[in-house]
């Protein structure tokens, strides 16, 4: 009996350099090639841990899986993988194994038919695809992140970064961890996979014998055919299929472990009602159709904003990255909660965890109102700093909302924006998020030239790096307040606001000061008029008189409509171009947002 056997140029994983690989009675070793000044990586398993050994063709050769009892480290699959064997080396190496660990070395067909349909199988470790009984493809159940059904025959699986499979990576947030994710990813990596199961599951027979029986015995309760429809959709095998991936890879939820669970919240992106379950390194939404797994560490903002109805608060969660629902991506969370609502709650944790653990920062039991817990334990859970509007903070210049922030559109969207001490924050189905530090430029521009136009404008923010992003339909009211907020700041502001429409304002105003003494003279003349006949005929000149009004109005209506096609013939007549050479004309108009141009204009200089 040979004491070990040696293997050389053995690829550990998916490690890029060879080593040597030593397999003896008491277990493995293997001990990788120094390169780069680094030292060389050793690896060692022992014989107790071995379970089973597995022989598969794969892009480097042949593969030997030695299958563990227990995952080595956490979030990991219980198993090893060398690579680089050639085939003759099966031979040896399966007498190795049956002489040292009294195992058989089994072969694993790998399917190279290339079809794209097969059979689907759930394992305690893996997802296996196979092709006439052979292996195609298999993925490990704990990379999974996400399973939703999309129809009632095709299931959805969404892969976690495998950067966030390290059991260091889910500690809490990268600022707080240490952790430094890297610039630039090399390489591609599975993100998402989609699965067409058509059919139902078949049932044993003692089932259908009992179905059967309760269907005779139900059968003249009313809507038995509802429930009917109900049961077959949930026996469909693309159901039992997400099912078993919702057991197998721990997305559901897990009873006992959680710290507590927010019940039927409100989500705004995406939307709908989801069951918060908060763990100590990870976060789950439990919808009714889609359930996500987000880790503390993805978490990268907290913000909480106040809307201006006064009733209502928005808790608003960044994600990098952000979780996914089909081809759509959600970098944000919004969550919005009533102010006023209290819940009465209780952590399952222990004192002493939350002193040590914790450092004091939570508390046993809660009393407060709902968003005040929610975003306590978002704050230390995540590590992250909560960012809320101060008291010296923008404040909307309309009396009747005296809330931090104006309502505006970004293209087709509505939604409020919220100028922070030191970001800008536009809340709607997808959020935008902009630092000043990277605004090159706020600008005030208003879109054409007629004159209602005069009361909203845009703000257009141009970035150093990153989208150029317009706000439009901002009330004019809130000019002032945005500018003297920016200019605090010491973020470049440039107006761009149209001296046409300045100017239009400025000759509408005149022409309506005009046509009112005109109006005033004819109506004088009118009563004048109407009089004198009252004194010429007092006794049958009551219908005549109601008529002579009658005929006045109709001219009064007929002078207005005259007017009216007159000032607009005027206001469209001046050209931008003309209107902006017209100082003073933009100086004396009505517009209180035109008399910031001399001084901007003198800026210029």
């Amino acid at each position: 009996m040979s004491v070990h056997a040696q293997f050389e140029n053995i690829f550990y994983g998916l490690d890029s350099t060879a080593g040597r690989m030593r397999i003896s009675a008491g277990g493995l070793g293997w001990k990788g090639t120094p390169a780069d000044g680094q030292p060389a990586k050793t690896i060692t398993i022992e014989a107790d841990l071995m379970k089973s050994f597995n022989w598969t063709k794969v892009a480097r050769g042949y593969q030997f899986r030695i299958n563990l009892k227990q995952p080595r480290a956490p979030n990991t699959p219980p198993r090893e993988t060398f690579d680089g064997f050639q085939r003759e080396d099966y031979d040896h190496l399966a007498e190795k194994v049956t002489e040292y660990f009294s195992k058989s070395l089994d072969q694993v067909e790998i399917s190279a038919r290339g079809w794209n349909w097969g059979k689907t199988e759930v394992q305690d470790t893996d997802v296996r695809f196979l092709v006439r009984d052979k292996l195609a493809f298999e993925v490990p159940i704990n990379h999974i992140a996400n399973s939703n059904i999309a129809g009632k025959t095709e299931v959805s699986m969404e892969f976690l970064n495998p950067d966030e499979q390290q059991p260091e990576a889910n500690t809490g947030s990268s600022a707080s961890n240490g952790l430094k994710k890297p610039k630039k990813r090399v390489g591609d990596q599975l993100v998402e996979m989609r699965l067409h199961i058509p059919g139902l599951v078949e049932k044993d027979e003692d089932e259908e014998e009992l179905s059967e029986a309760e269907g005779e015995g139900d059968g003249e309760k009313k809507g038995g055919g509802k429930k009917d429809e109900e049961e077959e959709e949930e026996h469909t095998k693309a159901a039992a299929f997400h099912d078993a991936i919702k057991e197998k890879a721990d997305i559901g939820q897990v009873a006992g472990d959680s710290i507590i669970i927010f019940k039927d919240v409100l989500l705004l992106t995406p939307r709908g009602r989801f069951d918060i379950d908060m763990y100590p390194t990870f976060l789950r939404l439990r919808g009714k159709t889609y359930d996500y797994k987000v880790l503390y560490s993805s978490v990268t903002r907290l913000f909480l904003l106040p809307r201006p109805d006064d009733v209502h608060l928005q808790f608003v969660v960044g994600l990098d990255p952000g979780i996914r629902q089909g081809q759509t991506r959600y970098p944000y969370l919004v969550l919005q909660f009533i102010r006023d609502e209290e819940m009465d709650a209780e952590l399952n944790l222990e004192e002493e965890e939350i002193e040590s653990k914790y450092e004091g920062k939570l508390k046993k039991r809660y009393e407060d109102p709902t968003f005040k817990v929610v975003t306590t334990l978002f704050r230390v859970l995540t590590g992250q700093k909560l960012i809320a509007p101060g008291n010296d903070s923008f404040q909307s210049a309309l009396a009747s909302s005296a809330a931090p922030c104006v309502k505006c559109n970004v293209k087709a969207t509505d939604g409020l924006l919220y100028p922070l001490d030191k970001q800008l924050i536009w809340v709607s189905k997808q959020p935008i998020q902009i630092n000043y530090s990277d605004i090159h430029q706020v600008v005030f521009a208003r879109i054409g030239g007629a004159v209602a136009s005069a009361k909203t404008f845009d703000l257009k923010v141009v970035q150093r790096s990153g989208p150029e992003h317009t706000f439009q339909s901002i009330t004019r009211e809130e000019h002032d307040a945005l500018n003297a907020h920016f200019t605090a700041r010491k973020i470049r502001v440039k107006s761009e606001m149209n001296d046409a429409d300045a100017a239009a304002a400025a000759a509408d105003a005149l022409l309506d000061d005009d046509d009112d003494d005109d109006l005033a003279d004819i109506i004088t003349d009118d009563e004048d008029e109407e009089e004198g006949g009252r004194k010429k005929s007092s006794g049958s000149g009551g219908k005549k008189s109601k008529k002579s009004r009658g005929a006045d109005a109709m001219d009064v209506d007929e002078d207005e409509e005259d007017d009216e096609d007159f000032a607009a013939s005027s206001s469209d007549g001046g050209s931008p171009s003309e209107a902006s050479s017209d100082d003073e004309g933009a100086e004396s108009g009505s517009d209180d947002m035109a008399d910031s141009r001399p001084k901007k204009k003198k800026k210029s200089k």
